[in-house]
């Protein structure tokens, strides 16, 4: 195909028999033989596959007439990472089955892809290690030669030797395990169904496992479902087991179609990946302790584990054609997470967490120039890293999400089904979702989605109204507020989702907007609002006495509604369509505010104007900080320190978010009860005196105030936890240090061995959101660069993350300009749309300080003593 850079279509594998052995434990070694059972399609004389970081041995194809034919030589293209077999004859074309047989060996590497080795303390506190696999997207041919694309895909079988003691697991339930000498076995899985390369897994290592049965049966019995830990982590698993078979059942339920494999495994490794029946996960995301963990990881377990489950069948069972298709597979298994987990858990709000989280993760990156569309055409899979974002998994759900809303849920779920049945062990394309929804729905879901798929950004509705109308025009947002008519020619479909009690019996259909702008009738403009719910993927943009109104009858709104109107009046102001100033008066009004998720948005937007204007001016950020002070103290004062006796898990996230807003605003009382509670806590007198829901909040307060006696202690603290959190949690709080030479220590820190790569993004980013350290930070990265660059570009995934997040913070041209200039003469490939994100966010904050620094100093003068 002229748009994708694939394999020959000579040949297409039907069935892989592969064998994994000689895994050397000191070396990391390992070899391997692939048995490819293949049809050839035309006649040719080479056969390509691909392959990453191989050494190849001898390799055949024995002909379907019973002949073998040698492979004469073997050419390598490490950039398009494929290996050409080329044959002494031409290979005829038949519709028997050949058989290509090829020994290799590579590497268990470090860099968590491919087949991979992770670095733990076992039980008895020595250096041991486990070993998995992470192929998705491009990395199961670092594991063995294959065809690795997604729509190419077959079956699987495989044998794998390793030490007695190991536990080995794959896709499929173990079929034989055979003793051989030296103290090995030689472990053999049953054929797995019909899938993608990516999707095939196997993982080995000194496991334990908990096992639970689902209440479904599936072909007359019950599921076995179990989770898999290193030995002595498996009880903190019981709350990831009891949810996988809870939700493996309602999934099986909505989608009308049984979950198709025989036993669901999951296994808590270093990297999350839904590979079929072997799902990993990393530990904080399958891992909960209900006396030492912090609660919100509670939440956490129970929406990654969903959405991998999901994965299950959208994605596994039915895989997206190509990779510019990945939204199919991350932004429905996004939204049906968190469907399941609002199944399961509707105390939690989970929507009102979505809308406050993912939906505001969304809007901030596709409000930039340099986001794409939820559809990115994809030539090359090896660019497809640099799209597994906040694009696919975040917008892709939030229209996901509109849509759902809109058609109504059953019936959404009802063309989900259909789709699933007509496509299963295949592969689709979004246009096959549309169809599917559009038979079930009746309405045209292709000519409703193909702006919002296919057209990078989203609108904005600008409203005015009159006694009884309200006139709605629609343009591209973008954050810097500098829309050109040539990036402003996109008309969306969108649901107005008004109010019910607007809509009045001569309001006429005021259910989507298919024009840039309309006006509606017969509406009572009284008390309305649109986007109800918050379930529409846009913004919103008030006139100043409207927002007020709004903000007057807020309490009569839901939590999702008046975390939207913060949330767009806060886009607007840095975006110069509002103003900061009326972002200001309105923020100020919220004190009485009790929802935890609300109060999150406000903090939210508390800090990034605090980190944004603190470049401007010390007067600035002082009386910035004096006023968040002001606002959330009432609040901190009323929820206090102590934890109620079933308490709910909003009001335990309500307490931790409060404490550590209002100690990180200089509150006198909170910090000292704050340090306190950390001596008690550190020298081991009393290790009750920090509930586990705060420890990060006191952790952050104690090491912004203190010294290199706290920051010693807290790094000890990382060094020595137990909790499964806990490392997280320490290295989250390490970036809010203030004094210059803290700063530099955790710099060191984070670039040393004790960090893993995974986790050296998290006291980065803390250390950009914070105004003291960000400057440091960047002067760190340019003078490591070369160490970061090699820790990091294993996974290009990694890098770009890091650095995205760590460098757009910034408000200062100069700081910009240099960025630019350091990054001009190096080899961007894997991260070069992270700079331009970089850069955007960049000159949006430039401009809203530019054009708001004025009136914000002179508004804190008149109203912050």
């Amino acid at each position: 195909m002229a748009d994708r850079e694939i394999l020959p279509s000579a040949v297409k594998p039907v069935h892989y028999e592969l064998s994994i052995f000689n895994l050397d434990r000191k070396n990391f070694t390992y070899d391997g033989t692939v048995a490819i059972d293949v049809v050839i399609q035309e006649a040719t004389e080479s056969i390509s596959l691909n392959y990453k970081l191989l050494k190849f041995g001898e390799a055949n194809i024995k002909l379907s007439d019973g002949a073998v034919v040698n492979v004469s030589d073997i050419s390598y293209d490490t950039k398009t990472q494929t290996a050409k077999l080329n044959f002494p004859q031409v290979l005829p074309a038949s519709p028997k089955q050949a058989v290509v047989t090829i020994k290799f060996s590579g590497e268990a590497n470090n860099e968590m892809c491919g087949f991979y080795r992770s670095a733990y303390k076992n039980e008895a506190g020595e250096a041991d290690f486990m070993y998995s696999t992470q192929f998705e997207s491009c990395d199961a041919r670092r594991a063995f030669p294959c065809f690795d694309e997604p729509n190419l895909k077959a079956t699987f079988g495989l044998a794998i030797t390793v030490p007695e003691s190991y536990t080995a697991l794959s896709n499929q339930p173990e079929q034989s395990s055979e003793s051989l000498s030296n103290g090995l076995k030689k472990v053999t899985f049953v054929k797995s169904p019909k899938m993608s390369t990516y999707l095939y897994a196997w993982a080995c290592g000194d496991f334990d496992y908990i096992e639970t049965f689902t209440e479904r049966k599936y072909n007359g019995k019950s599921l076995p479902v179990r989770v898999y830990t290193t030995k002595g982590l498996v009880e903190q698993g019981q709350f990831a087991l009891e949810n996988t078979a809870k939700v493996v059942d309602y999934f099986s339920e909505i989608f009308g179609i049984d979950y198709p494999l025989p036993k669901v495994d999951l296994l808590a490794s270093h990297g999350a990946m839904e590979n079929w029946g072997l799902i990993t996960y990393r530990t904080t995301a399958v891992l909960y302790d209900e006396s030492t963990s912090d609660s919100r990881y509670k939440n956490r377990v129970a929406y990654v584990v969903a959405h991998e489950l999901a994965h299950q069948w959208f994605g596994n069972l039915v895989t997206m054609d190509w990779w510019s298709e990945l939204w199919l597979n991350e932004g429905f298994a996004t939204w049906v997470g968190w469907l399941a987990v609002d199944k399961f858990y509707p105390e939690w709000d989970v929507w009102g967490q979505f809308v406050t989280e993912s939906l505001q993760t969304a809007f901030q990156l596709d409000s930039l120039r340099g986001s794409h569309p939820i559809e990115v055409p994809v030539k090359n899979a090896l660019d497809i890293d640099q799209i597994f974002d906040h694009i696919s998994y975040l917008k892709g759900s939030g229209c996901i999400r509109m849509l759902s809303t809109h058609l109504g849920v059953e019936t959404f779920l009802k063309g989900v089904s259909a789709y699933l049945k007509k496509h299963a062990y295949g592969n689709a394309t979004t246009e096959d979702l549309w169809a599917a929804l559009g038979e079930a729905s009746g309405l045209d879901v292709s000519g409703y989605m193909k702006n919002w798929i296919k057209v990078i950004g989203f609108p904005v509705l600008t409203v005015t109204d009159t006694a009884d109308e309200i006139h709605i025009k629609q343009s591209r947002f973008l954050i810097t507020g500098d829309v050109k008519p040539s990036e402003d020619e996109t008309t969306w479909w969108v649901p107005l989702m008004l109010t019910k009690q607007s809509i009045t019996a001569a309001s006429g259909d005021v259910s989507a907007l298919t024009t840039r702008e309309v006006t509606l009738r017969g509406i009572d403009t009284s008390n309305y609002k649109l986007n109800d719910g918050q379930n529409g993927f846009y913004r919103v943009n008030y006139t100043a006495e409207r927002l007020a109104k709004l903000g007057a009858v807020r309490k009569s709104l839901s939590v999702s509604d008046r975390v939207g109107l913060i949330a767009d009046a806060a886009a607007m102001a840095i975006s110069g369509l509002g103003s900061t100033t009326g972002l200001l008066s309105f923020l100020a009004e919220l004190k009485d505010e009790e929802s935890y998720l609300v109060w999150a948005e406000v903090i939210e937007q508390l800090g990034k104007l605090r980190s944004v204007f603190a470049e401007s001016s010390p007067e600035i950020r002082d009386r910035l900080e004096k006023f968040a002070l002001d606002l959330v103290s009432p609040a901190a004062e009323k929820v206090g320190w102590e934890f109620k006796k079933n308490e709910d898990f909003l009001t335990s996230r309500l307490r931790a978010l409060l404490i550590s807003a209002a100690g990180g605003a200089g509150h006198k009382e909170i910090i000292a009860e704050a340090r306190r509670r950390f001596k008690l806590y550190v020298s081991g007198e009393d290790k009750s005196a920090i509930n586990p829901n705060l420890r990060l909040a006191v952790f952050r307060i104690v090491v912004a105030e203190g010294g290199i006696e706290e920051y010693d202690a807290l790094v000890q603290e990382y060094l020595s936890t137990s909790t499964v959190d806990g490392r997280e949690i320490v290295l989250s709080a390490l970036g809010r240090v203030r004094k210059p030479e803290l700063i530099q220590k955790v710099l060191e820190f984070i670039i040393s061995d004790s960090v893993k790569t995974q986790d050296k993004h998290t006291p980065a980013i803390a250390l950009a959101g914070n105004s003291r350290a960000r400057l440091a930070l960047w002067t760190f990265i340019k003078a490591n660069w070369d160490t970061i660059y090699q820790q990091l570009s294993g996974n290009m995934v990694t890098l770009d993350r890091f650095l995205k997040n760590t460098l757009n913070k910034f408000a200062s041209q100069e700081v910009l300009d240099d960025i630019n200039s350091f990054f001009k003469d190096k080899n961007t490939s894997g991260y070069d749309r992270g700079l331009g994100i970089i850069s955007d966010t960049v000159r949006g904050n430039i401009s809203w300080v530019k054009r708001d620094e004025e009136a914000v100093k002179a508004w804190l003068s008149e109203h912050v003593a």
